[in-house]
């Protein structure tokens, strides 16, 4: 038998046993983590004196490799739980990243120890595998055509937006991405017509484009804050007089703000008949599509010649991990058009088919397709579909709860699990509604106990709630209701 060669140097950060006693120390801390149900927001720390903290735990050792200090990786991983928003807790209803799936988060560990980038087949072979079974498997869902669609993971829900829209304007203005900005500088300016409540990240991807945001169409909504198909036409019409060209329109399926879907079936059959790009910004709402009860929200979804997928929101994953879909497979090239002899292959195989590095703006990617990959071929469809409906049904109850309060004024009907509300007592004057409610977030957040985050409607400032956590019962809602109350006799 031939001997091994001598191994390199022996560096103790790289010593496998010490690599199981850190792993089995950090496990037991996560474990108490995930087992606290106590009621808890966010405890605010003044960032100069986290900053202290941080830099107290920083080795002054910078001559050798300091020595190993369990006490001080006790005490960075306590400070890391402690000080970030408690996505496990009951008191949490203030943002779409939810706390995950806890073997997602097993599985993540292995992606961050193994490190197969996945934008390449042979740098990460099962993760472009399992990209191309899930695909397939939420497709069923979406309505594609198999075997003509194509999906890309990127890292976020804004970089999906961006790539989505990039891809349009290529296809609107092929000579942009080789000339530049003097092939969108003709007579028609180009534009992007959008739901007046749409994500921010369509907006800024307008100002990277080239396009700009003053040539951002913001299309009219309805009572319910949906795009007003109705009123979308003359709109457009409008926008065409003004000299604009609009080659895209941007559909929401859950707004950021209130959780609304706009019409996918009526705006698909508005953006065929003007030759428009129907790009679906699903990032919190595509999630729904795996429930029976609660897909019909989508309907139209079909159509979309891109969709944007955030899994690190409703289906419970590890952040960022983002799927964008297109309708025609040959598309998801036209949004990128290098060569590159050391990562792209002229003549493509077997194998670098599966790359994925061509489509998408990341050379080195994250393999985040795995964690909902393996959650899937656990648990299957159910998993997903149960907490999604569990959520969205509390939202409604809560809303009930509300609608039942003589202080507290709803603002639109839940269509999934986002809502906002206003605590308005009779004692308060119109002209301090909308600072009352900042100055409510800002108190609650401040006590520790519940997390709600804020967000205006129609201009002026509203209270709003995501329930992300199974955990949480309308006795928590209840319990919140008297906190808002409490930090409003404070004024």
């Amino acid at each position: 038998m031939t001997d091994l060669p001598q191994s390199g140097p022996l560096i103790e950060a790289f010593d496998v046993q010490l690599f199981r006693e850190n792993t089995e120390s950090v496990l037991a801390k996560l474990e108490k983590h995930l087992a606290d149900l106590s009621i808890r927001g966010l405890e605010l720390t003044d960032p100069a004196q986290l900053t202290r903290m941080a830099r107290a735990l920083m080795t002054t050792e910078h001559e050798k490799t300091a020595a190993f200090d369990e006490a001080k990786l006790s005490a960075i991983v306590d400070l890391y739980i402690r000080t970030g928003i408690q996505v496990h807790s009951p008191g949490y209803m203030g943002r779409q990243f939810s706390g995950v799936v806890p073997l997602s988060g097993v599985i993540d560990f292995v992606s961050s120890v193994v490190n197969q980038p996945s934008s390449f087949y042979e740098a990460g072979q099962l993760p472009n595998v399992v990209e191309r079974i899930m695909a397939d498997e939420l497709n069923r869902f979406i309505g594609y055509r198999p075997g003509t669609f194509d999906m890309v993971t990127t890292s976020g829900g804004s970089l999906a937006n961006l790539t989505a829209l990039l891809t349009a304007r290529n296809r609107a203005f092929p000579g942009v991405w080789a000339r530049g900005g003097p092939e969108l500088a003709g007579p028609a300016r180009p534009a992007v017509a959008v739901g007046a409540d749409v994500h921010y990240s369509v907006a800024r991807a307008a100002g990277i484009l080239g396009i700009g945001e003053d040539r951002i169409v913001r299309l009219p909504l309805d009572t319910a804050r949906r795009i007003d198909v109705s009123r979308a036409g003359p709109a457009l019409d409008a926008a065409e007089r003004q000299g604009l060209d609009v080659f895209c329109l941007v559909a929401s399926a859950g707004t950021t703000s209130v959780g609304a879907f706009d019409p996918l079936d009526e705006l698909a059959a508005l953006s065929r008949e003007r030759g428009l790009w129907l790009h679906v910004d699903g990032a919190h709402g595509a999630s729904l599509l795996v429930s029976d009860e609660l897909r019909h929200k989508l309907r139209g979804i079909d159509q979309a010649d891109s969709l944007a997928w955030d899994a690190h929101k409703m289906m419970f994953v590890p952040a960022p991990c983002t799927l964008l879909f297109y309708r025609n497979r040959e598309h998801s090239r036209e949004a990128f058009r290098q060569t590159a002899s050391y990562v792209f292959d002229a003549q493509p195989g077997v194998y670098t088919a599966l790359d994925s590095g061509d489509k998408n703006f990341e050379c080195t990617k994250r393999p985040m397709m795995m964690t909902l990959w393996v959650l899937w071929a656990m648990y299957g469809r159910a998993l997903f579909a149960e907490k999604i409906e569990y959520l969205c049904r509390l939202t409604r109850d809560a809303h009930a709860i509300l609608e039942k309060q003589d202080d507290f004024e709803t603002l639109h009907f839940p269509e999934a699990n986002i809502m906002c509300f206003r605590y308005r007592p009779e004692w308060l004057a119109d002209d301090e509604v909308a600072q009352f409610q900042v100055d409510i977030r800002n108190r609650i957040k401040q006590d520790g106990q519940f997390f709600i985050s804020k967000v205006d409607v129609d201009g002026v400032a509203a209270l709003r709630v995501v329930m992300m956590n199974h955990q949480i019962t309308t006795e928590h809602f209840q319990m919140l209701l008297g906190e808002i109350r409490k930090a409003g006799r404070k004024k």
